[in-house]
C-alpha cells in the first residue's frame, strides 16, 4: 500500500497516525511539492487535483485525507477508531466535518503566514490575513475547549477518527504561533493525542 505524501502536510500526518494505530503498513512515497512533483503527469494521473495525500492500494486509488482515513479504518476495524454505537459514531462525523469547515482553514491561514511562507521564503505575514485566522481560531477553539471540559478524548472512552483529524490541524501550532493560551482543555487534550503512539511515530517521522 503506497502513500503519496508531503512530510509537513497535516493532512498525511493524520493519515500515518490512523496507520499506525491500525497496524497498516505504508510505503511512503514522498512528493515535493516545492519542486513541484505533485504535476508530474505520473502523479496527475492518479490525484487531478496534484494535490497530497494520496494512497494506492493495489488497482485501488483513494484521495482526500478524510477519505483515506475512513478506507483505513474499515480495514481493521479492531481497532476502534470509529465508534460502533450509532449516536457516537455520529458525533464523530460531525467533529470531522466541523474540523474540514471551522476549525482547520483558521489553523491553516496562521500556518501558511507563520509557518509555510518562512519555510518557502513567500515573503512576510500579511497581518489582515493573521487577524482573520485569529479571530476565526479563538472562535472555534473556544467551541472545542467547551466540549473537551471533563473529557479525554472527543467521542466516547477512546481515540477515535475525530481525535485523529482535529489534533492534526493543531500538529504545527507551535512555529504557527497558534493562540492557545487560555484553552487549557485544547492543549491537555492536543497532548494527550499527540503522545500516543500513533502520534509519536509519526511526528517522528517528520523530524526525519
Amino acid at each position: 500500500m503506497k502513500f503519496y505524501t508531503f512530510p509537513l502536510s497535516p493532512n498525511s500526518l493524520r493519515v500515518v497516525a490512523v496507520a499506525n494505530q491500525a497496524h497498516i503498513d505504508l510505503e511512503i512515497v514522498p512528493v515535493d511539492l516545492t519542486k513541484g512533483e505533485q504535476m508530474k503527469p505520473e502523479f496527475l494521473a492518479m490525484n487531478p487535483n496534484h494535490k497530497i495525500p494520496t494512497l494506492v492500494d493495489g488497482d485501488f486509488v483513494l484521495w482526500e485525507s478524510t477519505a483515506i482515513m475512513l478506507y483505513l479504518a474499515e480495514l481493521k476495524p479492531r481497532s476502534k477508531l470509529v465508534p460502533k454505537e450509532r449516536h457516537e459514531r455520529m458525533h464523530m462525523f460531525k467533529w470531522i466535518t466541523w474540523n474540514l469547515s471551522e476549525l482547520q482553514p483558521a489553523c491553516v491561514t496562521l500556518q501558511f503566514e507563520r509557518f509555510v511562507k518562512k519555510l518557502l521564503n513567500l515573503g512576510d505575514p500579511d497581518p489582515r490575513e493573521i487577524e482573520k485566522g485569529e479571530a476565526n481560531f479563538h472562535r472555534y477553539a473556544k467551541v472545542l475547549n467547551g466540549h473537551l471540559a471533563g473529557r479525554e478524548w472527543l467521542v466516547g472512552t477512546g481515540i477515535t477518527l475525530a481525535d485523529h483529524h482535529v489534533a492534526s490541524s493543531l500538529a504545527h501550532a507551535e512555529p504557527a504561533s497558534m493562540p492557545l493560551g487560555g484553552y487549557d482543555h485544547v492543549r491537555n487534550w492536543t497532548r494527550r493525542v499527540f503522545e500516543t503512539k500513533a502520534w509519536k511515530k509519526a511526528l517522528k517521522a517528520l523530524r526525519h
